[in-house]
């Protein structure tokens, strides 16, 4: 179940890209989710374990990904600590809903992600009320943004 905390979370890595350049893993980046995560997220295509094929950039390090893709991949691979989702576009709202299908997934957020118009169930850590659609989410976020 996916768990958000709004605001300031003493805990929370909050520097996503200086954590994952001092702690990622070549192995993460040729893993079959982390594969459709870059594809998805960056429209690029992994070529080996240190290069990425990026339609804009072409030839590029894993340190070169987006923001939200690290921290996408922090979230996947390093399930010790709890990460700044802020650092990602609403376009990752959809790869944290699904890690957080079959684990526990905490992530802090500064804004309210869009996490669409279907129905979901997130607790809001702060109130520690369970939120099951985006008005909801907006509604209970209010007092802690």
């Amino acid at each position: 179940m996916l768990s958000v905390y709004f605001g300031d979370m003493p805990e929370a890595i909050y520097n996503t890209a200086t954590y994952f350049k001092n702690s990622y893993r070549s192995t993460w980046i040729t893993d079959p989710y982390a594969v459709s995560i870059i594809k998805d997220v960056d429209r690029s295509d992994v070529v080996s374990e240190n290069v990425i094929e990026s339609p804009v950039l072409g030839s590029i390090s894993p340190l070169q990904l987006s923001g939200g893709v690290k921290t996408l991949l922090l979230m996947r691979f390093d399930r010790k600590h709890i990460f700044n989702a802020s650092t990602c576009g609403d376009n990752c709202a959809k790869w944290i809903l699904d890690m957080a299908k079959d684990r526990k997934l905490v992530v802090n957020l500064y804004h309210v992600m869009d996490f669409g118009r279907e129905d979901f169930k997130i607790k809001v850590v702060n109130s520690g009320r369970i939120v099951h659609n985006m008005a909801e989410l907006i509604h209970e976020s209010i007092p802690y943004l």
